[in-house]
């Protein structure tokens, strides 16, 4: 397929065991799915912004329009890249890199979830590392940011095997109440000192001007 008009639409992102890649709207619709079926317990809320608490199929249309927005509404200066995550081809997850002013900061920042069925088997971990390889080793980043709720162990364990320090503390509202929430981060010394997966990227050339590098 030509990708002509939007090219970040021919880049892939492998691991041994993953792909990562913008969706078309087929893979899109089953990500959507995928979170209409639950990305957490339904007793725990591990997101500042708590869009599962929507009914399922509330829940996937919003995935649906989220992806969209984040093209709909690129640009060099502000961008989010929301990759749909495939494990032997299967849709398991949605991974996000973003950035503003890339170009100066060096800065990216991640954000992610899985399937309920897809988890405790190593997938957030390997993903997450797939994108930290494209911002350090493909985008020349020098800074990588993620936070997690103090209480989500799973989300700080991924970090923590990755290579992330803490950087602080940060207070939010959810549901009217303040959770904490551990800021975390990353540079290219200690990503390339804690690098164990093997990550290949496609498609980066046709599409790097727009990341605004």
């Amino acid at each position: 397929m030509d990708h002509r008009y939007w090219p970040l639409h021919g880049l892939r992102i492998r691991t041994p065991r993953l792909e990562l890649r913008v969706p078309d709207l087929e893979l899109l619709d089953d990500l959507a799915s995928v979170a209409a079926a639950g990305v957490h317990a339904p007793d725990s809320m591990p997101f500042t912004v708590p869009w599962t608490d929507t009914p399922p199929d509330e829940r996937g249309r919003g995935v649906f329009q989220h992806v969209l927005g984040s093209i709909a509404n690129w640009s060099v200066r502000d961008w989010v890249l929301s990759l749909a995550v495939l494990h032997e081809g299967e849709v398991v997850g949605r991974q996000d890199l973003g950035a503003t002013d890339f170009a100066a900061t060096r800065e990216v920042n991640t954000g992610s979830w899985l399937g309920l069925t897809h988890q405790g088997q190593g997938i957030g971990t390997e993903m997450r590392a797939a994108v930290l390889h494209l911002a350090f080793a493909g985008l020349g980043a020098r800074t990588a940011t993620s936070s997690a709720m103090t209480d989500n162990p799973r989300s700080l364990g991924v970090s923590r095997r990755l290579g992330y320090l803490p950087d602080g503390l940060q207070v939010a509202a959810l549901r009217g109440a303040p959770v904490t929430l551990q800021r975390l981060r990353i540079d290219r010394e200690r990503w390339e000192a804690h690098r164990t997966v093997d990550v290949r990227i496609e498609g980066l050339d046709a599409c790097r001007k727009d990341f605004g590098g």
